[in-house]
């Protein structure tokens, strides 16, 4: 399982990168509108140099030409650019497009697991199941996640990888991972709240007392000593 983070705020990615656990980064035309007053470009190019893994870059096209007039433009400010297209039929014909150039996509919004196959067999680098938009809608989405990756490993000619989205809390991000999925994108709560337990706090506090009442009665021992 690799770890993405889901955001477009810069300081976000800087103090997770320092972390050493951050393989990619996605963005979307929401997680960009957040960040006031900057430019898309720059900040793509930016992420890329604190991250260095795929970074998606969503279009904003609902044609297949738009779409991939967007991609070739995003594609050339970085190596690591990758695509991202709704799945829609006119997504399924940008991949392709953008396939034959070289270009890895991302389609994003899959629902079900047709839009899965469909996107993979049109040449997808990855597919991106939104498991917390479906259990608002009291949906399963790891269901979603243990399907999609039943069909995928049944077809060993499918290289397209399983990126979890739309995850909402620490165990969106185990569930995926037991479910099937390669990648987990996670916005920076989520990936802070992985790392957090009341249990560990006690832990370092109770530690902590304990090593300094040992060196207060070391310094008084020597007081008295002297």
């Amino acid at each position: 399982m690799q770890i993405y983070l889901d955001t477009a705020n810069l300081g976000e990615i800087r103090e997770a990168a320092r972390w050493g656990v951050l393989s990619g980064v996605t963005t979307n035309p929401t997680l960009m509108a957040r960040e006031t007053g900057a430019d898309f470009q720059e900040t793509i190019r930016a992420i890329a140099g604190l991250v260095d893994g795929p970074i998606s870059a969503e279009t904003v096209s609902e044609d297949a030409d738009g779409m991939v007039s967007e991609g070739l433009e995003y594609a050339a400010w970085h190596p690591n650019v990758i695509i991202k297209v709704p799945a829609t039929t006119a997504g399924l014909e940008a991949v392709s497009r953008l396939g034959e150039k070289g270009i890895r996509c991302n389609v994003t919004l899959i629902f079900n697991t047709g839009q899965a196959l469909m996107s993979a067999l049109a040449g997808a680098f990855v597919v991106s199941p939104f498991i917390g938009r479906l259990d608002d809608i009291s949906q399963d989405g790891m269901e979603l996640i243990r399907e999609i990756a039943a069909v995928f490993e049944q077809n060993p000619g499918i290289a397209t990888r399983i990126l979890a989205a739309s995850v909402r809390h620490p165990r969106h991000v185990i569930d995926s991972a037991l479910a099937g999925a390669h990648i987990a994108t996670c916005p920076f709560k989520v990936l802070k709240q992985c790392m957090a337990h009341p249990l560990t706090d006690k832990g370092i506090a109770a530690f902590l007392a304990d090593w300094r009442s040992r060196e207060a009665a070391a310094t008084a021992h020597g007081a008295t000593a002297n």
